[in-house]
């Protein structure tokens, strides 16, 4: 599958499944603790430096954000989880608002949950897994930040995660970094097979 990142539009920034767009295009959801790299994650996959904002600041998406991809697919970036400075209440709506649109939305394919491969995942981590799990969503786990560790501790990490996650068989699990981005074309080869 060929994208061009000439072509990808942040269409709406949702809130509630009435402002949902019915683009007639699959869709995928990116997931993750606030401080995972999925803005940075988001654009590198496309090619593009500022589709995605990226901030210092964890916790900033805070709305459902729906990019079309070259009309062949839309990635939906979900608000982060895990992150205490948002208040108890805000978190609640957070929660209520992923909920809904994960177990509505008929649209959807395939969640990318991403994970920091240098720390076993938390129990933030686990349980947006089995959560997924439980509402048999397929999911791909992306453990961000390859760069930060040596070579030779990658596959250390990763199983790591696929023990803590207790990851499912079909699942996949890869490492990824937005910086040498070697790994871009593996992930649209996995994506393609949920469009």
């Amino acid at each position: 599958m060929k994208i061009n990142p000439n072509n990808v539009d942040i269409i709406i920034s949702a809130v509630d499944p009435k402002q949902y767009p019915e683009t007639g295009l699959p869709e995928i959801a990116l997931s993750g603790r606030s401080n995972v790299g999925k803005s940075t994650f988001i654009n590198t996959l496309i090619s593009r430096k500022k589709v995605a904002r990226t901030s210092s600041k964890p916790g900033k998406t805070q709305t459902l954000n729906f990019f079309n991809i070259d009309e062949q697919l839309i990635f939906v970036d979900v608000p982060g989880y895990g992150y205490a400075k948002v208040s108890k209440k805000q978190r609640e709506q957070f929660g209520k608002m992923i909920e809904q649109y994960l177990t509505t939305r008929e649209a959807l394919r395939c969640v990318i949950q991403l994970v920091d491969i240098r720390h076993k995942p938390t129990q933030d981590d686990v349980l947006m897994y089995n959560y997924l799990k439980h509402f048999e969503i397929p999911t791909i786990v992306i453990a961000t930040k390859e760069d930060k560790i040596p070579k030779g501790k990658v596959q250390k990490h990763l199983k790591i995660i696929r023990q803590t996650l207790e990851l499912d068989p079909e699942d996949k699990l890869i490492s990824y970094s937005s910086l040498n981005k070697d790994k871009t074309d593996n992930i649209w080869a996995l994506l393609s097979q949920f469009i």
